[in-house]
């Protein structure tokens, strides 16, 4: 998902969406280490899918503290 996709979302869709990407790399991870990951390049997107959502999660927090 892209970030301009996440700015168009509530707070609590993004922490969601947090919860949601938190949660499959972590199965994504556990996949890995027992032998069942066949493409190990979903672990990169998926942490690059969970970066993004806590950014645009911080720009919210920031512009909501200067109003």
């Amino acid at each position: 998902m892209k970030a301009k996709e996440l700015r168009e979302l509530s707070a609590e869709e993004l922490k969601d969406k947090e919860k949601e990407a938190s949660q499959e790399l972590f199965n994504l991870r556990f996949q890995k280490a027992t032998g069942q990951l066949g493409n190990t390049a979903i672990i990169s997107k998926t942490k690059k899918n969970l970066a993004r959502v806590k950014t645009v999660l911080k720009e919210l927090s920031i512009s909501e503290a200067i109003e």
